[in-house]
């Protein structure tokens, strides 16, 4: 599978109709760079601020088909009394395999902040689940849903291939730390990670495509990531069980799903935050 990230210099306020055109551009983009996924950020093409009312998924649908095209796009939607943000995985046929409103944290949360959102975000309380394509099992979590590890191994438990993390942006002086767990979720899920951002008046980026043997690509910058993702490797380290041997065949400890133990973590469920 070839994956492209989209790290772009996104519109927002009354510029933000215009990532609904550059979207088609980056998909014709990735297309000649010959990937079959394309991850846009979180709130990319949306709309992501409610102020503004524009049909960026219905091209984007007809484009996705087009070049034969699956796609992970993102926009606000109304849920109960204000905003959920949801992800969508748009399928070859330009048709919408299946999608996912963030969940964490509760709301409210920092939407009001800037003014490229700016609306009082509402948690779902659906959980994340895998979403089946022709290319593999796609995961959809959120922005800084990076940061919880019980997310994504829910979704690795379910089999997922990848687990992408698109995120809105103005990450800063978090971005060392962002980077280092892209890597780490995929290290101990054993599945490929990915995440970038919008650009928000030259900020850095965080692109990053990670397997649990290493960072594949990365970059900073405006533009595309592109990398090659082996399922084949994946099955290889889930299904091997460590051994000592050397040079040793693999980058990562190999057969980590196998070692989970529910009964000793039971308590994580039954603790709570006062």
């Amino acid at each position: 599978m070839r994956i492209a990230l989209v790290q772009p210099a996104s519109g927002s306020g009354q510029e933000e109709p215009r990532n609904a055109e550059q979207a088609l551009q980056w998909l014709q983009e990735a297309a000649d760079a010959g990937a079959e996924l394309v991850v846009f950020p979180e709130g990319y093409p949306g709309p992501i601020n409610p102020a503004n009312s524009f049909d960026a998924f219905g091209p984007l649908c007809q484009r996705a088909a087009e070049l034969r095209l699956h796609v992970v796009a993102s926009r606000a939607c109304s849920a109960r009394g204000g905003h959920g943000v949801e992800l969508c995985v748009i399928d070859d046929r330009g048709e919408i395999a299946g999608s996912y409103l963030r969940t964490s944290p509760r709301g409210p949360y920092v939407y009001r902040d800037i003014d490229a959102w700016n609306f009082d975000y509402v948690e779902s309380d659906t959980p994340p689940s895998v979403i089946q394509t022709r290319l593999g099992k796609i995961g959809l979590l959120v922005c800084s849903e990076l940061y919880i590890p019980e997310l994504s191994r829910l979704l690795t438990l379910q089999g997922a291939d990848i687990i992408v993390y698109p995120a809105g942006g103005a990450i800063n002086e978090l971005l060392p730390g962002w980077r280092t767990l892209v890597w780490a979720r995929a290290i101990e899920n054993l599945v490929f990670t990915a995440a970038c951002q919008n650009l928000y008046g030259g900020e850095e980026g965080v692109g990053t495509i990670a397997s649990p043997e290493g960072i594949l690509a990365a970059n900073t910058g405006e533009g595309l990531i592109v990398a090659d993702l082996d399922l084949g490797r994946l099955r290889y380290l889930r299904e091997t069980k460590e051994s000592i041997t050397f040079p040793k065949p693999y980058a990562t400890i190999p057969g980590l799903l196998e070692w989970r133990r529910p009964e000793l973590y039971r308590a994580l469920s039954e603790l709570s935050r006062d």
